[in-house]
């Protein structure tokens, strides 16, 4: 049975935490910190932190200690209900190889092939599962780019759902910083459990996986670890058009996007959004129907123009995140 603690804060001790933060990093079992404005008109900030057993006082106090602005508070200290994320509807779902990655549910944990990466993600109310053209798309082109050489040491997988698209780039790219993020907090809490049964490392450091609520770009730890080498977003085409200076200033010079959840038509206008943030179209995947886009940031030489934030205080569409 998983516990959540959690505490109102500001959006200042919200960035404050986006770092390394040595007294929690020092616990044995440390809890998943995740931040989250809850009142974007009040300025209202929420942290949560995930456990798997019941908080003691000690922790209490040092989670307080933490937010200066939260002294006076209590804690709100919650066991959460287990849920059967699994719905009927996708008992069936068919494992997919892509690249060499091998997504499975559990009724498919023993037919794992041989040379394979396996990920077992059983169906969830987050999207992501790989059984869908697009997440499979996006594997492969992570496959893709790493059989090419590329090395990016900062990742951020915007729209996370369940987390397999970063747990597969930190699998190729293991000492990258990695940071996922979802509008959704039920993504978050489906790509923790994901990641403690596929045995990947939540953290901020290195090799680790942060975690974030977040839409898209808006939040201070992804604004803390930017610029990235490597951003993903397997998402819808109006948000990523409506992403796109937020995406394109997130990405390094040189680095590199994988984008999808588009289908074929929508394509253009997706093409001409990021091309307008100084990104070109490297290599196209996935299927006829559900592409799969590559781009890479132009690198600039000379004198450097000054950059565009990368977030937005009212983003013109708030549905990205998983679907």
């Amino acid at each position: 049975m998983s516990w959540i603690v959690s505490l109102p804060c500001t959006r200042d001790e919200a960035e404050a935490l986006s770092g390394e933060v040595p007294e929690l990093d020092a616990l044995p079992e440390a809890p998943v910190i995740v931040t989250r404005e809850i009142d974007e008109d009040m300025g209202l900030w929420q942290l949560d932190a995930y456990l798997d057993e019941k908080p003691g006082a000690a922790l209490l106090e040092l989670l307080q200690a933490l937010i200066p602005s939260a002294r006076r508070k209590k804690p709100q200290v919650e066991q959460l209900v287990e849920q059967d994320w699994v719905t009927l509807s996708q008992q069936g779902l068919e494992p997919v190889q892509a690249g060499r990655f091998f997504v499975h549910t559990s009724s498919y944990a023993d037919r794992v092939p041989a040379g394979s990466v396996p990920f077992l993600i059983d169906a969830s109310q987050a999207f992501g599962t790989g059984g869908h053209d697009t997440t499979a798309g996006c594997l492969a082109m992570l496959d893709r780019l790493a059989r090419q050489g590329a090395s990016p040491r900062n990742i951020a997988d915007i729209g996370t759902g369940t987390g397999l698209l970063a747990f597969a780039a930190m699998h190729l790219w293991p000492r990258a910083r990695t940071i996922a993020s979802d509008i959704d907090p039920a993504s978050i809490f489906v790509t923790r459990d994901n990641a403690a049964i596929n045995g990947v490392p939540l953290g901020r450091s290195g090799g680790r996986l942060a975690l974030a609520v977040a839409p898209g770009t808006d939040h201070p730890a992804i604004r803390h670890r930017a610029p990235y080498d490597l951003v993903i977003a397997n998402i819808l085409a109006g948000p990523l058009i409506t992403l796109a200076p937020d995406i394109g200033a997130a990405t390094a010079p040189g680095g590199n996007a994988i984008l999808a959840g588009l289908i074929a038509r929508q394509m253009e206008p997706v093409l001409a959004a990021y091309r307008a943030q100084g990104l070109r179209l490297a290599a196209r995947g996935g299927s006829v129907e559900w592409p799969c886009l590559l781009f890479v940031k132009r690198r600039r030489y000379g004198y450097r123009r000054k950059e565009r934030a990368f977030h937005r205080s009212n983003p013109a569409d708030a549905s990205f995140g998983s679907w």
